[in-house]
């Protein structure tokens, strides 16, 4: 049994697809797995055009990990794949080579040359081959209809609840400790400096965060974007933790974004910059003793 999907974020949306695939394979005894291509196929089709992805490989495999099921099959998405016709495509690799008993995908999802692959195909075929399929209506919040574009636009504009209830739990990214100006420190406010992916589109500004290295589970402050009071440079992740001494540097941090602060600024000198850092600080405490425990559900893979 199979959910199949791009699965960027594992949304809501995503989620049940694959739940219904968990049940569908329980009923017969039979372990679920996602079906999943990478790199995305709109980065095949649009290389040149900036894609702002909620999760990279590795993270979107740790999400589906922790859903329950029994493991993830990466199909390489190039010229070979995008030229396969559906029908190919489902007689080949769904029947031949990974031999599913029943598949479940989401009502707008397509496959095959031109996409002409549908889950009315999907469905149009069940019978002759002998497989279940299983058709998930698009999933509304607000009668709004939970997608990874919607979850993009909402980060880019700071909307940080409307992300997290799309995707049913924080959205994070994760990244390694990289030496930076060490301005912070000066400041009174040491920080964890991340390079996060180019393209990624998260609005700059000031974060309530939860920082995850390995299982310890650590609360702060974050600033994305350019720092316009020094020097209007390349954006950056920077991340205060509270009530931490230690050296991070090299250790790979999973940061979860919990609520939104306010937009970047630039001040006119530092003391007022110090106060409004402080001020910040104990917003992010605030909001992050209304969400105790909010972190992403993950999973270890091989």
């Amino acid at each position: 049994m199979v959910a199949m999907g791009n699965f960027d974020g594992v949304h809501l949306g995503h989620r049940a697809v694959i739940e219904a695939a968990l049940q569908i394979g329980k009923a017969h005894g039979k372990p679920a797995l996602a079906l999943t291509f990478e790199p995305h196929p709109r980065s095949f089709f649009s290389p040149n055009t900036p894609q702002f992805r909620l999760t990279d490989e590795t993270n979107k495999l740790r999400l589906l990990a922790g859903t329950g099921l029994a493991g993830a099959v990466v199909m390489t998405f190039d010229k070979n794949r995008a030229g396969t016709s559906a029908q190919d495509f489902i007689h080949h690799d769904l029947i031949g080579r990974l031999e599913i008993s029943g598949i479940a995908v989401g009502y707008d999802f397509h496959f095959g040359k031109g996409r002409v692959g549908s889950p009315s195909l999907l469905v149009a075929e069940a019978p002759r081959l002998g497989i279940e399929v299983d058709v998930q209506a698009h999933v509304d919040i607000e009668e709004r209809p939970v997608s990874s574009s919607a979850i993009r636009m909402a980060l880019a504009e700071g909307q940080i609840e409307d992300a997290t209830a799309m995707l049913g739990g924080p959205w994070f990214v994760t990244g390694k400790v990289i030496h930076g100006e060490k301005r912070g420190r000066n400041l009174g406010y040491p920080t964890a400096n991340i390079r996060l992916d180019k393209n990624c589109g998260l609005k700059h500004g000031i974060y309530a965060v939860r920082v995850g290295r390995g299982s310890e589970r650590i609360d702060g402050v974050a600033s994305f974007g350019r720092r316009p009071t020094f020097d209007n440079g390349a954006p950056l992740l920077e991340v205060f933790l509270f009530d931490f001494k230690g050296d991070l540097y090299d250790n790979v941090l999973d940061v979860a974004f919990i609520g939104f602060i306010r937009n970047e600024l630039k001040f006119d000198n530092i003391e007022a910059l110090i106060r409004q850092m402080d001020d910040d600080s104990a917003r992010a405490r605030t909001q992050l003793a209304a969400a105790p425990g909010a972190f992403p559900k993950l999973g270890a893979i091989d």
